[in-house]
């Protein structure tokens, strides 16, 4: 993957790979007729970290890192994690907000020069369900993230055997980098 191709997908699919130890991801271009094209950037959850990270690499070879995002504390409900770049260059962040997430999941969003963008699930009773009973934790959701009252994308994870999420971008100018990483974390770091 190139970082350009990236930058101009309107659509993404984000599909988790079956590990046992290992949190994997395989982010793809979506085709003109709504089909999963091209592998875009492959994921990979760092095992026994003291502190969450995840890579995004341009393959599965992992060879050529391409993003990835880390958090600032060690063991925190309301970590701040800083999203970067191959470099290193800061290309954003984004933190849960645990309290409001005891209900229903939300999560903040900061591209530097955008604004802060704010996702929630958008069914309150799904949430619920999730949360308090166990056996329906599997439930797909669907979260819209806003800035101000605008969207700015969706995420909205399908029903089946794995994990497999649909990411809409509706606003031009958002990092896709950063969008591909918040799709990545909805999965490895929702239940924290």
């Amino acid at each position: 993957m190139t970082v350009d191709t990236l930058q101009i997908q309107q659509q993404l699919i984000v599909r988790q790979r079956i590990r046992l130890m290992v949190n994997q991801y395989e982010i793809h271009a979506v085709s003109a007729d709504g089909k999963e094209a091209g592998i875009l950037a492959f994921a990979q959850q760092k095992r026994m970290a003291f502190k969450e990270q995840v890579t995004l690499y341009s393959d599965d070879t992992k060879t050529t890192p391409v993003l990835g995002f880390k958090a600032r504390q060690v063991i925190d409900l309301g970590a701040t994690y800083d999203v970067t770049d191959a470099n290193g260059t800061p290309i954003g962040l984004f933190r849960k907000n645990f309290k409001e997430s005891l209900l229903r999941s939300t999560w903040h969003l900061e591209q530097p020069g955008f604004g802060e963008m704010i996702g929630r699930e958008s069914n309150l009773t799904v949430a619920i369900l999730r949360r308090f009973v166990d056996s329906l934790s599997w439930l797909p959701y669907h979260f819209e993230f806003l800035i101000g009252d605008r969207p700015a994308f969706s995420v909205i994870k399908k029903w089946g055997l794995r994990d497999r999420y649909v990411v809409t971008i509706h606003d031009p100018q958002l990092d896709r980098r950063l969008v591909a990483a918040m799709a990545v974390a909805l999965d490895a770091l929702q239940s924290r």
